[in-house]
């Protein structure tokens, strides 16, 4: 009869390939003789602590309100229109960004500082003339690994049916100053905490033109050398009500890019002959918001869609996608094209226009729960582990992975698998503060990854191993 047993097993090994200094921990997890039911234990999920719980707790609807109540009230905020009428257009809208954002970073002890970097877009596509695109970006500066960071965005920038033109009213209430009421609120609260890493919320502009905004920050990163080890884009998050009616009041869809754009046709090659397609670090990403984004204090269900957007569309997590970030773009799971980049009408009895009237706040503000339950575990955890590899140097029923040991990991590391098929990690190894393991379970049948534990508990996303 089959006994099903997980020991682990600490032995002391040595190789002077992989270890400079001398005897190295070796975790050797014993299999239970049926593969698909163990080495270890089943995953749980990461829980909020009891200040993430307070956090979350602190995001008011009301606040929200009145951030998307404001935006719109400038009439337009097209890349195009006025920069600098103080009451209308995508100038003014800056200006009080900037002001409130500041606000907010006086309350934060000097943790926060506020910038609105800005550049000249020569003419482009959607871009008739030189014209100034402006973000404005808050960082909240991280205690204990400030280069590592991770970033959230809406983009504050709008637009009717015609993508040129800047005259009419636009009043963007859902698409997208619900995404920056998300970011402008995280800002907010989170202003009174010390994350330990870093955390930048933006409200780009020029994404109805071409994520030029978006572009900009992505690209400024990439040069400045910033480990951007995940991004949050929300874009049109502001209703429950699609335009059948159908509603889904506490669900949120999350897109995920499989194949990164950067990934050479080698690393792609390889990939697929691992089956990786599915362990994309946006991948990860988005298994690990899943994860500590579905509990009671958000009281949302995250629905990840494998794809990086839908069909047609675009957003600005494709900046950061194309730089090599990891990044997710959050949208409602019902959308209602009525209310949607159109000229303000109604027809037939159908109301057109992206109007505050169809905003529902309280939603939002289950969305930026989420959020921020993303944000604050992902910065509360030590780095996502790097140099993650599994030896393939010959055959064995057994699986070692060695990665690069962190510092930040003061809480040691774990395996988790899970099956091929299965679209979640399933089982969890605790394997300590080492930088290797050998795990009596075969990768021909099942995916692993590594992730990195802190001493307060806190998990990162864990990465997939390639060959090595």
């Amino acid at each position: 009869m089959a006994i099903l047993r997980c020991v682990l097993l600490v032995c002391l090994a040595f190789n002077p390939h992989i270890f400079a200094q001398s005897l190295t921990p070796l975790a050797l997890c014993a299999l239970t003789d049926i593969w698909p039911q163990g080495p270890g234990s089943a995953l749980e999920p990461q829980l909020p602590d009891a200040e993430l719980t307070q956090i979350l707790a602190q995001i008011d609807p009301e606040r929200i309100k009145a951030t998307i109540t404001k935006l719109v009230s400038f009439g337009t905020r097209h890349t195009l229109s006025n920069q600098t009428d103080p009451t209308r257009g995508i100038g003014a809208a800056r200006d009080w960004l900037a002001s409130e954002l500041r606000g907010y970073a006086a309350q934060s002890h000097g943790r926060m500082t506020v910038s609105v970097p800005s550049y000249v877009q020569p003419p482009a596509s959607r871009i008739p003339s030189d014209t100034v695109i402006s973000n404005v970006v808050a960082t909240l500066r991280g205690s204990a690994e400030p280069d590592r960071a991770y970033v959230i965005s809406g983009h504050y920038d709008s637009r009717v049916s015609d993508s040129l033109n800047f005259v009419d009213d636009a009043p963007g209430a859902n698409d997208d100053a619900s995404g920056v009421a998300v970011t402008l609120e995280l800002a907010r609260v989170f202003a009174g905490h010390s994350p330990k890493a870093t955390i930048i919320f933006a409200a780009v502009a020029g994404e109805e033109q071409g994520l030029y905004g978006s572009n900009f920050l992505a690209t400024s990163l990439k040069k400045a050398g910033v480990d951007v080890q995940g991004m949050l884009n929300n874009d049109i998050v502001g209703s429950s009500t699609g335009d059948d009616g159908a509603r889904a009041p506490f669900d949120i869809r999350m897109f995920a890019q499989g194949i990164p754009t950067t990934e050479t046709a080698a690393q792609i090659a390889t990939r697929v002959s691992i089956g990786g397609e599915n362990d994309s670090p946006t991948r990860q990403l988005g298994r690990f918001v899943t994860e500590v984004a579905q509990n009671p204090s958000t009281n949302m269900s995250v629905h990840i869609v494998y794809r990086p957007d839908r069909y047609l569309r675009g957003g600005d997590h494709t900046s950061f996608l194309q730089q090599g970030f990891p990044a997710v773009r959050f949208t409602e799971p019902n959308e209602n094209f009525a209310h949607q980049h159109q000229d303000i009408r109604v027809v037939d009895g159908v109301q057109f226009g992206d109007l505050i009237d169809f905003v529902d706040f309280e939603y939002v503000t289950r969305v930026a729960r989420v959020n921020g339950a993303a944000l604050w575990s992902l910065a509360q955890a030590p780095g996502t582990p790097k140099g993650v590899l599994i030896d393939t140097t010959g055959l064995t029923n057994n699986s070692t992975i060695k990665w690069t040991a962190d510092a930040g990991a003061d809480g040691g590391y774990e395996i988790v698998w899970r099956a091929t098929e299965e679209a979640f990690w399933s089982h969890v190894i605790p394997v300590g503060q080492v930088d290797r393991a050998t795990v009596q379970l075969s990768k021909d049948n099942v995916h692993f990854g590594v992730r990195a534990v802190g001493r307060n508990g806190f998990r990162s996303p864990a990465t997939f191993p390639f060959p090595g």
